[in-house]
């Protein structure tokens, strides 16, 4: 598997894009899968949306499992 590389926050938080980069997805995939209540956790801070990179992490587990 090729490696991607992905901006993190110090905190562990990832924006859409990377999350989406992370997946393997279009962030407007992403988007939709959160409207439609799959997906990875994420949370909202300062009016954008974030995802922690041991919650894709657990996503793609799931996923692939």
């Amino acid at each position: 598997m090729d490696e991607v590389r992905v901006m993190v926050l110090p905190d562990g938080r990832v924006d859409r894009i990377n999350a989406a980069r992370f997946l393997g997805l279009a962030p407007k995939t992403l988007a939709e899968y959160h409207r439609l209540g799959k997906g990875p956790a994420s949370r909202k801070v300062g009016g954008r949306r974030f995802y922690q990179l041991d919650d894709l992490k657990a996503f793609v587990a799931g996923v692939a499992a």
